[in-house]
């Protein structure tokens, strides 16, 4: 038995990403047996790659790209599967890919499962799959997700995250996080040890300590309150102050709260928390770049506790700042 599987494209498509998933799903019962001489012995999946009108189209990156079929062609998917879309992350839903949104709603009634990489989980909120759910994408992309779904429980930490009855909305987080749903989907399918075997054949690691580690923290929605912009130059440069909140809303010429209403609204973030995240993005440049005692690094942007440091560094980033430099520092170039 085969899962009847559909990858959608689209002029937006992140090409990389959709070819990945047909060779990975096309492999499952295949390449591990035939490295080791065996016959297939698990169910695969039966891959097609489709769009709208099923005509050939350039993509983002100015490539040709051939679907093999238009979405309304047979066989109906079990699965479907939405790869990352160059959405504008600082607009709203295009348009333009309503009719597809509209697809996918309609083919999740008949009972496919649908999945999506990355900003592909907006094409799902304008489905309205994802109202009232827990929801992952990329961290670029929650807010957007976020503001134009707004019954969605956006989950920007998280990789995986499976929703609603029957786990049949699965959507996953960063880019590259299309190699942790396609283990997903082979171990649900075709179980646990094929999907360990498909990991060993494509030297993938499921990223298990979630996506937290790669966002930038300061990524946020754009205004165009020119006060509190002002607010967010000075703080850049003085976020290590003994009482910058203090300071922003006496530079403002604004009661405290007043001004902390002001910059909520513009900023979706109340400004001790805007402090908070720009000096642990801080932080987390210094524990990538120097070889500077953590608890000098906490003096240095502004904590008067290291443990106070630790703490707040664990919660935004989701590892400890020592693992944290481990898995960044290993990027640094080789001395020879």
């Amino acid at each position: 038995m085969s899962i009847n599987t559909t990858v959608i494209g689209s002029p937006l498509a992140g090409t990389s990403v959709l070819f990945s998933i047909l060779d990975v799903l096309a492999s499952v019962g295949r390449d591990w047996e035939m490295l080791h001489g065996m016959p297939a012995q698990v169910p695969g999946f039966q891959v097609s790659f489709r769009t709208i009108d099923g005509a050939p189209y350039w993509d983002v990156n100015g490539r040709k790209i051939t679907p093999d079929a238009m979405l309304d062609e047979r066989p109906e998917p079990d699965v479907i599967i939405v790869p990352d879309l160059h959405f504008d992350p600082n607009g709203g839903f295009p348009e333009d890919h309503r009719k597809i949104a509209d697809w996918i709603a309609a083919a999740h009634e008949r009972g496919a499962i649908v999945t999506s990489v990355c900003s592909g989980a907006v094409l799902l909120g304008a489905a309205g799959l994802l109202d009232g759910k827990e929801a992952t994408t990329h961290w670029g992309y929650a807010e957007m997700l976020g503001r134009n779904f707004p019954d969605v429980k956006v989950c920007r930490e998280r990789i995986l995250v499976p929703a609603g009855e029957g786990h049949r909305v699965v959507t996953a987080g960063g880019v590259s996080a299309w190699a942790d749903l396609m283990l997903y989907l082979i171990a649900r399918y075709s179980g646990a040890d094929e999907a360990r075997r498909i990991a060993k054949i494509y030297l993938i690691d499921p990223h298990s300590e979630g996506q937290l580690t790669y966002a930038s923290l300061t990524s946020g929605r754009s205004h165009d309150d020119q006060l509190i912009a002002d607010a967010q130059v000075w703080a850049a440069q003085n976020y290590d102050a003994p009482s910058p909140v203090t300071a922003m809303a006496d530079r403002a010429q604004m009661t405290e709260r007043g001004f902390l209403r002001r910059f909520k609204k513009a900023t979706g973030q109340a400004p001790t928390e805007y402090i908070q995240t720009l000096r642990i993005e801080e932080a987390k440049q210094l524990l990538e770049t120097t070889a500077m005692p953590i608890e000098d690094i906490a003096t240095e942007i502004g904590y008067s506790e290291p443990s106070s440091f630790r703490s707040a560094f664990r919660k935004r980033v989701g590892v400890s700042a020592s693992a944290y430099r481990r898995k960044w520092q290993a990027l640094a170039p080789i001395e020879t």
